[in-house]
């Protein structure tokens, strides 16, 4: 059963677990109001908010004092009629609750996602303003939670929506054609007509994908890898940089096998630091199933940190990374022990005392900048997004490169075009990915 053919009513906490002041209890459907009465009496007048005794319709036991709210379908979040209970925040006002809610005919609990589904299948939002809603509940730091926002407030969807329509403004004419493909002024209608409206939206879904892929880095955080030989101090670099103990550090080399992350917040912009093992000719099977994997992590990771170690420099770093054009930021560790050569660009620091740590962060905070928010903000922030947006341009593409009087093969190319920036907002062929999507909210939202 989808939720557009959905009939229950749901209820979920809404807020989070845990005492607190203030809890929120959200219950959405049909039965929303019924089920606000049997607990506090007398509803409200939609969108008013009342005090009311909560009491269980079961046993007639006082379980609260509290707030209460309804919302008439369809001006609530859902389109469905809600009610909402601001209670006391401690576990047992909400076990109270929650249980004789549970109780009630016709009422159960929502799954993860429930809530915004059902605002989706009655068209209160599309498919990226939910996954907009979804990233600015997880959103960590303030340049996420910007992003998450224009997201969630409809900037791709309105992308969307202009690029569709200018797709099928193409295709009505390319259908045209077809209708009337006796006519003398068919190659007008293609050459003269279509064609310019498919150049100018390829042109801007190119202009929009070639973005670096800023959002999804946004969204995701920078990936950053310290590498380096062993005993370079990657390790006390990371521990300096978190401000606490997040990998062992020891003078003997090797000593990290496994890749360590601590997730860091530079100026509003989200970073994952990642220690790996020592770079060397690896002494045993286990030391070298470390250096593969360090090697993996670097080749993957938006930024490299080379850390040389200032008491035995190595300034080159392998060959695998060289060759692959990756982003390589060099550090100079332990710069109260030894001075960088005059010529060397490297950042001087030293993990230990903390020397230089302010410039490196600063180089970290402008290199993820320069990644993340450089020009205009992104529009794709989903790597989902990006793949329906490249079907669309190669539809296009595909167009423009095809032979303009084979009609019935130029409007299937459009209809592809057309029905990929459907996908995207959930206009078409979506419930392979309903699931998944809401799948990754938390219960009560």
């Amino acid at each position: 059963m989808t939720a557009a053919t959905e009939t229950s009513t749901i209820f979920a906490l809404s807020s989070g677990r845990g005492r607190a002041g203030v809890a929120v209890i959200r219950i959405s459907g049909p039965g929303a109001r019924a089920a606000l009465e049997a607990l506090a009496g007398a509803a409200p007048e939609p969108r008013r908010v009342a005090r009311r005794r909560l009491v269980d319709p079961a046993t007639d036991e006082l379980l609260d004092s509290a707030l209460v709210l309804f919302l008439a379908a369809p001006a609530s979040f859902t389109g469905e009629d809600i009610a909402e209970l601001h209670v006391h925040g401690g576990p047992a006002v909400l076990d109270g609750v929650l249980s004789a809610l549970g109780r009630m005919d016709g009422l159960r609990m929502a799954r993860p996602g429930e809530f915004a589904r059902r605002a989706f299948a009655n068209n209160k939002l599309d498919l990226t303003q939910a996954e907009g809603l979804a990233d600015l509940i997880e959103a960590e730091t303030q340049a996420q939670r910007r992003q998450a926002l224009r997201q969630s407030g409809g900037s791709l969807r309105a992308a969307c929506d202009e690029w569709r329509a200018q797709v099928i403004h193409a295709a009505s004419l390319v259908e045209a054609a077809l209708d009337f493909s006796d006519e003398a002024d068919v190659p007008d209608l293609i050459e003269g007509r279509a064609r310019p409206v498919a150049e100018a939206l390829h042109a801007s879904l190119i202009r929009h994908l070639d973005d670096g892929r800023r959002g999804e880095r946004l969204r995701e955080g920078l990936q950053v890898v310290l590498a380096g030989a062993p005993n370079a101090g990657k390790s006390s670099l990371l521990n300096a940089l978190s401000q606490r103990d997040a990998a062992i550090v020891s003078q003997l080399p090797g000593t990290t096998r496994d890749a360590i992350e601590v997730h860091l917040d530079l100026a509003g912009y989200p970073v994952t630091l990642i220690d790996t093992a020592g770079l060397r000719e690896a002494g045993g099977e286990v030391e070298r199933e470390g250096i593969r994997r360090t090697l993996q992590r670097a080749v993957e990771a938006d930024l490299i940190v080379w850390l040389v170690d200032g008491v035995a420099p190595q300034w080159e770093p392998p060959e695998e990374l060289i060759a692959g054009e990756h982003a390589i930021l060099t550090v100079f560790n332990k710069a109260d022990l030894a001075a960088p050569d005059e010529t060397s660009d490297a950042i001087a620091i030293s993990a230990k005392t903390g020397e230089g740590l302010d410039a490196l962060i600063d180089a970290l905070t402008a290199r993820a900048a320069g990644l993340m928010e450089a020009g205009e903000p992104a529009l794709v922030t989903r790597a989902r997004q990006r793949r329906e947006l490249e079907a669309a341009r190669d539809a296009l593409k595909a167009f423009l490169g095809g032979a303009p009087l084979e009609l019935e093969l130029r409007a299937e190319d459009l209809r592809v075009a057309a029905r990929a920036l459907g996908r995207v907002t959930g206009r078409v062929d979506v419930e392979d990915v309903l699931d998944r999507i809401f799948g990754d909210f938390c219960i009560g939202k």
